[in-house]
This record gives C-alpha cells, sequence and structure tokens, in this order.
C-alpha cells in the first residue's frame, strides 16, 4: 500500500481513532499482527489476500467464543467486562477487492476511505459468516481445479512484474484453457452427509454466499441475493470447454433471479458442510490466493464468526 494512502487514512481518521501503523513485510505477515492485535479495530489497507490474512489471524485468537451473534458478547476481558474480537475495517487495495466490493464499499481507497470513517463514526457493524475449508477460514470463494490453477498462473505473473486486472485473469483462463488445464479426466467427488456421493467433477467453485468474484464492477454471482450468512454454495462443472465456462459465467453475470442452469453444471446452495475428494493431487485457493495441492478438503459454513466495519 503506497505511503499517500496511509497518509490519507491517518488524516482521515485523526480524532477518531488511535492509530498504530504496521507495514507487512513477507507473506503471512498480517496474518501474525492480526493474531496479536490487542486493541478494538483493525483497519486493512491491502487486497483480498491480505484481508484473509486479517480475518485467519484473528479467528486464531482464544479470547472469546465463536458464533457471538449480532451484538457479539464475548469472553471476559481482563477488567471482567465482556470481551469482543476485533472489528475489522477494509479499504481496498489490491486489484479486484472482491471482499470490499461486497461489503458495500467503493473499490477506489479514497472514496471507500470516507465511507469507513463515516461508518465507525455512526458506531455501526455486520456480523458475517465465514467459510471453513480445512483449517483456513474464507470470506468469500475458494476453489479447486481450473478455478486455482488460474489463480496460480497469475500469482506468477504478478511475481513477475505484471499488474493483476481483470484481463490478465481472462488471457491467463482462455490460454490455460487450451495449454494446462486436464480437459480429459474428471477428478474431483462431493460427499455431504446423507446424500449420495457425486463424481465426475472438473472444477467447483464455492461461496460464502457472496459474489465468485466481479466484471467491469458488475458482482458474478452464482446464487441470487448473497448475504454472507446463509451457507456456503457449490458450483462445479462436469464438463470443461469454452462454451461451458461462457454459458455459467455469462449465466452468473446477467441473471439475477436464480442460480445457473446447464446440462453440465452441478451447484448446491446453502448448506453447512461437505468434503470434496480429488482422485489426484489437485489446485486449490481461497479468496483469490493459491495454497498448493491438494487430496480431500472438508468445508464448513461457520455463522456470525467476525465483526466487520459496513
Amino acid at each position: 500500500m503506497t505511503g499517500t494512502v496511509i497518509d490519507l487514512t491517518v488524516r482521515s481518521l485523526a480524532g477518531l481513532v488511535d492509530l498504530d501503523i504496521e507495514r507487512t513485510k513477507y507473506r503471512g505477515h498480517a496474518w501474525e499482527l492480526a493474531a496479536s492485535a490487542a486493541g478494538e479495530l483493525i483497519i486493512v489497507l491491502g487486497g483480498d489476500g491480505s484481508i484473509n490474512e486479517v480475518v485467519n489471524g484473528v479467528m486464531s485468537q482464544q479470547a472469546w467464543p465463536r458464533g457471538t451473534g449480532e451484538n457479539g458478547a464475548g469472553a471476559d476481558g481482563a477488567d471482567g467486562e465482556p470481551r469482543q474480537p476485533p472489528l475489522i475495517a477494509v479499504i481496498p487495495g489490491g486489484g479486484g477487492n472482491v471482499f470490499a466490493r461486497a461489503l458495500g464499499l467503493p473499490p477506489d481507497a479514497a472514496h471507500a476511505l470516507r465511507k469507513v470513517r463515516e461508518i465507525i463514526a455512526a458506531g455501526r457493524y455486520r456480523t458475517i459468516g465465514l467459510g471453513l475449508a480445512g483449517d483456513r477460514y474464507f470470506t468469500f470463494s475458494a476453489g479447486l481445479g481450473m478455478d486455482a490453477e488460474v489463480v496460480h498462473e497469475v500469482e506468477r505473473q504478478r511475481a513477475a512484474g505484471r499488474k493483476e486486472s481483470t484481463s490478465l485473469f481472462l488471457r491467463t483462463m482462455v490460454r490455460h484453457l487450451y495449454r494446462g488445464t486436464d480437459r480429459k479426466t474428471p477428478a474431483l467427488t462431493l460427499e455431504r452427509d446423507g446424500q449420495p456421493a457425486v463424481s465426475d467433477l472438473f472444477l467447483s467453485i464455492i461461496t460464502n454466499r457472496s459474489p465468485w468474484t466481479y466484471y467491469r464492477g458488475r458482482a458474478v454471482l452464482p446464487v441470487p441475493h448473497p448475504d454472507f450468512n446463509s451457507g456456503l454454495d457449490l458450483l462445479a462443472l462436469r464438463r470443461v470447454s469454452m462454451g461451458t465456462i461462457y454459458n455459467a459465467v455469462l449465466q452468473m453475470l446477467v441473471i439475477r433471479s436464480r442460480p445457473p442452469r446447464g446440462r453440465h453444471l452441478f451447484s448446491v446452495h446453502g448448506t453447512e458442510s461437505f468434503t470434496v475428494r480429488s482422485s489426484r493431487p489437485i489446485a486449490f485457493q481461497v479468496d483469490g490466493e493459491y495454497l498448493g495441492e491438494i487430496e480431500a478438503i472438508k468445508f464448513q459454513f461457520i455463522p456470525h464468526a467476525i465483526r466487520v466495519v459496513a
């Protein structure tokens, strides 16, 4: 995050909150800072990856019970008063800024900062649910297969100096579709309690009842009316082709009354937990951050998990 935005943040919030500024120095540093934070408010200036680290850091603290609800009384603090988890405020500073937009914030940092200041001054917040993939929490989405493979390739290009953008993701997706991903052998199987297993799936997108991403400012919605507190949704492809992907994305962009439908689409909505297994090591990502390859992972919905300024 540039010094200009940091200076703007300090000036804007002067007299409203007392700030301690910390700059992250390496991957995972935001997680460490949030895990040890003792203040009442954590303000994140960064992209979805930094926000994910902060959320996981906050959730790693053990000073309050999970699922504290909208008014969220937690465990007793040193003064005997109920302690609550820190509020998390987001100022977008990445390429996608999906979580910030899903909270209703403008993608521009300066405009978002003004909005955040107004909300803090008014003392408003929301309590939202999170997804949990194995032991990693996510705010808006996780993915297995081609979705995560594209995230991995984009990360590699960013490390080489390319600027993150929608067009970079689109070009990478098309190139990877024809030159990278396995389009012949479906590896994934979905398992749910009390339901028959669903196999022969190529890729799966899991969302925390939230947008999967944004395209030119418009939310790409696997389900209509996202609200962060209605469970996890899964959209999987039984076939990987340009036509299948285009049809699914077009429906998520245009149709707001129902989830996408199609011969090669499979979906589950508002569920509490499920497991996805793979017949081979397969790429895995959460909140746009590549986490390596896995062969099985359990997904759970954690209601009323964190408080956010929104």
